[in-house]
């Protein structure tokens, strides 16, 4: 029987890990995911897993550690945030390439200078191109339920790649909510034993890592990475069915919110849905059709989904919580690729909101909403919430 519990993001991403039972876990903390190793440290204290928990003395071993614990065929967890993911930025390519199903709880916080503690997302979004799975929550029950999933997801061997579960930093992560666990045996049953595919410590089939390719494999071992992250897409369906046959909860790949019959839709990621999503319910009962369209799953980024949904709109904002500096906003240039290859055009808005943690209320979302239903469109990126 489902246990009921109030508890924050960062929490409910231990609780996960405790029941996952990783074999390692190497972890350096930092401000706003320390409150994950911390929680963990003490299951690991009060024997409540075999975990060995590696203490380290920065973030870059913590993730050299976790990448040669999960070539050895151990089952992998870790988590950081910001200028931590930074110092390990060098390793998750090689992770990636490796095919390392690390998983791992990244809280977004701002990357400095000048030294900020609080959330956007420009931490995840210097990682995009990494070669990492990328999935970002809206709440807690929500970081539970994929750190979970995200374990089989990773392992599954037409993947075989590490994945990020993403929460917003003192929002999610630090905020109390009512969630709703498995039991420790569901969670057993759900992911199984990790079954690893050319392990390094099996003596009896050698293997080799960390080998020079030069111009004559390195192409095709890049292709192999492209097309495993090709397959996602349909082994996050079957699992996420498969979760929502055990717990009801389901996670499509985007969330579309009121989006049917709406004429003009914002698009958004993580705990920021909630504000927008209250914006079109306040714009709808003044009859005005808007929609709300999440985007859950980053990378691979779903285009297929995002150009169907939004085919036919009179209008898109697509709202960003980091800023790419001389160039689209992350999300926003992603959106527009999408329409510009399924060969629609539609009049697109780009919004950069919560930098640094700057706070973004109901009158921000309905204000990128005003100005689609006012025929305000232009190219130039437009920020919420900025001082003037």
């Amino acid at each position: 029987m489902a246990r009921r519990d109030i508890t924050s993001g960062n929490w409910a991403a231990a609780e996960a890990m405790r029941q996952i039972n990783p074999d390692v876990v190497a972890a350096y903390p930092i401000t706003p995911s320390t409150d994950i190793p911390m929680k963990f440290s003490e299951f690991v204290a009060d024997g409540l897993v075999d975990t060995n928990l590696v203490t380290v003395e920065s973030e870059h071993s913590a993730i050299s550690a976790c990448l040669a614990a999960s070539i050895s065929g151990a089952r992998v967890m870790t988590a950081s945030s910001a200028n931590g993911v930074a110092l390990m930025h060098e390793i998750f390519p090689i992770a990636a390439a490796y095919r390392a199903p690390i998983v791992f709880a990244l809280v977004n916080r701002s990357i400095g200078a000048p030294i900020n503690i609080h959330c956007d997302h420009s931490d995840s979004m210097a990682e995009r191109d990494m070669g990492w799975i990328h999935l970002y929550c809206e709440d807690a029950q929500e970081v539970y339920d994929s750190m979970i999933m995200s374990v089989r997801i990773a392992e599954h061997k037409d993947v075989l790649l590490p994945v990020f579960v993403c929460q917003d930093g003192f929002i999610t992560s630090h905020c109390f909510e009512p969630i709703e666990f498995l039991e420790d045996e569901e969670v057993k049953n759900f992911i199984g034993e990790r079954d690893p595919m050319f392990p390094l410590l099996d003596v009896d089939n050698p293997v080799a890592y960390g080998s020079l390719a030069l111009t004559d494999y390195y192409f095709e071992i890049k292709r192999q990475q492209i097309e495993a992250m090709k397959n996602v897409r349909k082994v996050y369906e079957e699992i996420s069915e498969e979760f929502y046959k055990l717990t009801g909860r389901k996670y499509p790949i985007v969330e579309a919110y009121k989006t049917e019959d709406a004429e003009y839709v914002a698009v958004i990621m993580s705990s920021a849905t909630g504000a927008v999503k209250e914006a079109v319910d306040k714009l709808r009962a003044e009859g005005h059709k808007v929609g709300c369209l999440r985007v859950r799953m980053f990378r691979p980024f779903p285009w297929k989904d995002i150009a169907e949904i939004l085919t036919g709109k009179k209008g898109i904002a697509v709202l960003d919580r980091a800023a790419s500096i001389g160039a689209g906003a992350p999300l926003f240039t992603e959106v527009k690729g999408a329409l510009y290859d399924s060969g629609t055009i539609v009049p697109t808005n780009s919004y950069v909101y919560g930098l640094g943690g700057r706070d973004f209320f109901l009158h921000d979302a309905e204000k990128a909403f005003t100005d689609l239903i006012n025929g305000d469109f232009s190219p130039e990126e437009r920020y919420l919430g900025l001082r003037e």
